[in-house]
């Protein structure tokens, strides 16, 4: 009999979106109305956070702040978090009700967690408005957890801070932190379940880590399949992870 009662899921990248391509589509497109290019790894470092803060963090990198003062002639300042947040949430919104397709082997380890009676939880960068549209979308989809939470539920204050997996685990009745393991596709996602002090996995295929569609990592020769799911790995074994695996099928063995 497993020990675990509860899993809490992590959304885009994890569950749904396979290579988490929502949020990264609209924080380029933003970036770019302000005339700044942001590379990908610039783009997917933050991602998993509060998406204000993601955009803050990307704000500081040392490349894009340069930027930002040679365009603007000043340094960033909140009053610009904010309108780019704003652009941010409005192209995110008009995008997201296609970016919730459920991840392979995913309905079918929930079914798995269900027969054994393990309850489903969820965590997410995303705000209470942006999950409507992801929920609904994906309960179409076939995909319904016992519960959500977003960083609107805990004074917007998100990941890396634990308290939306508190909030499931309240929701749930759980009560001792050892019976909950927290499955993710990023870093923001590892150190979230650390500090929470849950068993922590990182789920390597259609990760935001690896940012690859399903085309593009099913292309791949086998050696460079193999050097790109050891990079993710080693990313989330140094953020902490307790567990690493290669997908969502692989999740029941550890239960």
């Amino acid at each position: 009999m497993s020990t675990y009662k509860a899993v809490i899921f992590d959304w885009a990248g994890t569950t749904v979106d396979y290579g988490c391509f929502a949020p990264v589509q609209a924080f380029v497109e933003v970036f770019r109305h302000f005339g700044i290019e942001p590379t990908m790894e610039e783009v997917r470092k933050p991602m998993g956070m509060l998406k204000r803060d993601h955009i803050r963090t990307m704000l500081q990198m040392e490349r894009i702040s340069g930027l930002w003062k040679e365009k603007y002639g000043a340094d960033w300042t909140e009053d610009d978090v904010e309108k780019l947040y704003s652009l941010f949430e409005e192209k995110l919104l008009s995008i997201l009700d296609q970016f919730a397709e459920v991840k392979p082997y995913v309905l079918e380890t929930i079914e798995e967690l269900r027969k054994k009676d393990i309850k489903i939880g969820s965590t997410t960068g995303y705000t209470d408005k942006m999950m409507a549209i992801v929920t609904a979308k994906a309960k179409e989809n076939g995909y319904e957890p016992d519960a959500w939470f977003s960083p609107d539920s805990t004074g917007n204050v998100g990941r890396p801070y634990p308290y939306m997996i508190f909030r499931n685990m309240e929701a749930l009745k759980i009560q001792d932190v050892r019976e909950v393991m927290k499955v993710g596709d990023t870093v923001s996602d590892i150190k979230e379940g650390k500090n929470a002090g849950v068993y922590t996995v990182g789920v390597i295929e259609g990760s935001s880590e690896m940012g690859l569609t399903q085309e593009e990592y099913e292309a791949l020769n086998a050696d460079e399949k193999q050097a790109k799911i050891q990079a993710v790995k080693e990313k989330f074994i140094e953020a902490g992870a307790d567990e690493v695996i290669l997908n969502m099928k692989e999740l029941i063995n550890l239960l």
